[in-house]
């Protein structure tokens, strides 16, 4: 839930579901966008939370303790960033799917998203569920920028979404200092 829940404030207005509004407004076709979406980000996520499990091994707990606390506090000055989308990634001749894989794991990587699940899975035992649960939190954000697409963007306040995104990696950065207990 919390991996979910962080991964879904922090994607709003974030580049990855900028990409998505693009893919759906330029390919038109939802569900081999979505698929694309779903299997870039399992893949980036995968490999982001197995960095983070195998940093978890390399420190001591206390030095992880502030790596992840550092890391959150960071976290929620980016998301009050506005994301821009460059929009120079050219995959001609690929299908939608294939297109779409390729452009969203490439803009995924090093994306605030993709390095809280590093910290996570740095903090937490299960990297499956840490991966899933970022999965799961990243479909909940663009899912419906594919969907709906501008409509939707027109109708979310990106500025607030930033805000308590933000908050919400500022409160993990504290609980990661104050109640650590570590690869629970």
């Amino acid at each position: 839930m919390l991996s979910t829940s962080v991964v879904a404030l922090a994607e709003m207005g974030d580049k990855t579901q900028l990409l998505s509004f693009v893919l759906a407004a330029k390919l038109k076709r939802r569900v081999p966008i979505i698929l694309g979406i779903l299997f870039a980000t399992l893949a980036n996520h995968f490999l982001a939370g197995y960095l983070g499990a195998w940093v978890a091994g390399l420190v001591s707990p206390g030095v992880l303790k502030w790596i992840v606390a550092l890391a959150f506090f960071a976290f929620g000055a980016w998301a009050l960033k506005q994301d821009k989308l460059e929009e120079n990634r050219n995959l001609r001749g690929a299908g939608v799917f294939l297109t779409t894989l390729i452009a969203f794991f490439l803009v995924e990587m090093g994306d605030k998203t993709q390095l809280a699940t590093v910290a996570l899975a740095a903090r937490y035992d299960s990297l499956v569920a840490v991966v899933l649960g970022t999965t799961l939190g990243m479909m909940i954000a663009n899912v419906p920028a594919v969907w709906i697409g501008a409509a939707l963007a027109h109708r979310v306040n990106m500025r607030v979404m930033r805000w308590v995104a933000a908050g919400l990696f500022v409160l993990l950065g504290i609980i990661a200092l104050l109640a650590w207990n570590p690869r629970t």
